[in-house]
């Protein structure tokens, strides 16, 4: 039997790393909120500005994060981000004050940048082409059940040891699974090892796809030029606004109308396991369908689920929100992974992809401090919120019409 491609090592270890990392570095912030406010006396505005400014951060640090893996590679990055948000996460179990909470989320916002999604899809690019979109798949499937998993256990270990022993169990999982991962099996690309992309032999009669295995070369310059670079990152902005602000806001959400804790975080939790099954489903579609009428069928479902959730907060219009935008939430980040690639596909994807995912961050630490102070505005009420989260997300269907294959 063959071999088997190292590629796909660097894979499993990404779906591993990425649910761990996603599940504490970022999920796991929604199941605090009640617990600071109560603790602490924070409003609901001031705790969530501190993890949009650690989205800002993320943003600040795209593309830093996109030289130095061109320059270094991923190991050395990834492995110095798990250690930093390791040390993080144990430091957020001691923070009593607000400005402190405020500069170790910062903090967390800069290693989010190094070890979560974006770093990850530019070293699966190089290690694939022709199995690309299967590498993904296997890292977006696993990472998609982060917010299942993690959101239960924290919200149990928050109830069994308290707020602070939260966070430090918090740390010793992150630590331990993610930094010997990265330090020991990433590597920056094939030819490091003496490999091909895919796995291929070096033959003779074998032409080495390294020459091509990209079909555009788009230069920076020219996809800053062309309006579809903008209509796509702006479309894909303003579903997140939505997207980010009711996933970090869903749990308090219920709380307010009246559910438990233990329920929030359970139904919650189930929005990730819908995600894969939103993965699922795109998978097959976006090879029958053009990649931008699936993106703009997601963006309306998206809006029906959260029309939905404003009509019928029962428990059965909550459980059917869950599965349809969950599903549709899912299905965004590979569309939006595999319809980059589609358009700008070339030796400068890495650096457009960090120029690209700039903007989703900045709506990313929009969404839940706008979110918060639009809650806080209305007296503590979610009333107003959620229209407004339809609104952003039609208006991101409609600017995904306007991109053009280049």
């Amino acid at each position: 039997m063959r071999k088997l491609y190292y590629g796909w090592w660097i894979t499993i270890t990404f779906a591993i790393t990425e649910t761990v990392s996603w599940g504490i570095i970022f999920y796991a912030f929604s199941v605090f909120i009640t617990t600071n406010e109560a603790d602490f006396g924070w409003t609901r505005a001031q705790i969530t500005g501190a993890f949009s400014l650690s989205l800002l951060m993320t943003a600040a640090f795209s593309y830093p994060v996109g030289w130095v893996l061109d320059r270094y590679g991923p190991r050395l990055l990834m492995t110095a981000g798990s250690i930093l948000a390791t040390v993080l996460i144990f430091t957020l179990s001691f923070v009593e004050s607000l400005t402190m909470f405020y500069v170790v989320w910062a903090a967390l916002g800069v290693t989010a940048a190094m070890v979560l999604y974006e770093p990850s899809f530019v070293v699966v690019a190089r290690w694939f082409t022709h199995y690309r979109p299967r590498a993904l798949a296997i890292i977006t499937f696993a990472a998609g059940l982060a917010s299942t998993i993690f959101l239960p256990l924290t919200d149990y270990l928050i109830r069994n040891v308290g707020r602070s022993q939260a966070w430090l169990i918090l740390a010793v999982i992150l630590g331990v699974i993610t930094i010997p991962l990265h330090g020991l099996i990433l590597r920056p690309n094939p030819e490091s090892m003496g490999l091909l992309p895919d796995g291929e032999p070096k033959s003779p009669l074998n032409p080495n796809h390294q020459n091509n295995r990209h079909i555009k070369n788009t230069t920076v310059e020219q996809a800053l030029k062309q309006p579809s670079f903008w209509w796509f990152g702006l479309a894909f902005a303003l579903s997140a606004l939505a997207a980010i602000a009711l996933r970090v806001h869903f749990i308090p959400y219920l709380i307010d109308g009246g559910y438990s804790p233990e329920f929030a975080a359970w139904v919650g939790g189930v929005i990730g396991a819908m995600q894969v099954v939103g993965r699922l489903i795109f998978a097959p579609v976006g090879e029958r369908i053009t990649l931008k009428t699936v993106v703009i069928f997601i963006f309306l479902i998206q809006a029906a689920s959260i029309i939905l959730l404003q009509i019928f907060p029962t428990i059965v219009g909550i459980w059917i929100f869950v599965v349809v935008f969950g599903a549709s939430y899912g299905a965004t980040t590979l569309a939006r992974t595999a319809m980059l690639a589609d358009l700008y596909n070339g030796e400068n994807y890495g650096r457009i992809s960090s120029i690209q995912i700039t903007g989703l961050r900045i709506a990313n630490m929009l969404a839940p401090v706008g979110a918060g102070i639009l809650y806080t505005q209305a007296g503590n009420s979610y009333g107003p919120v959620l229209p407004v989260l339809v609104v952003f997300s039609l208006l991101a269907a409609g600017a995904i019409t306007q991109v053009k294959q280049v």
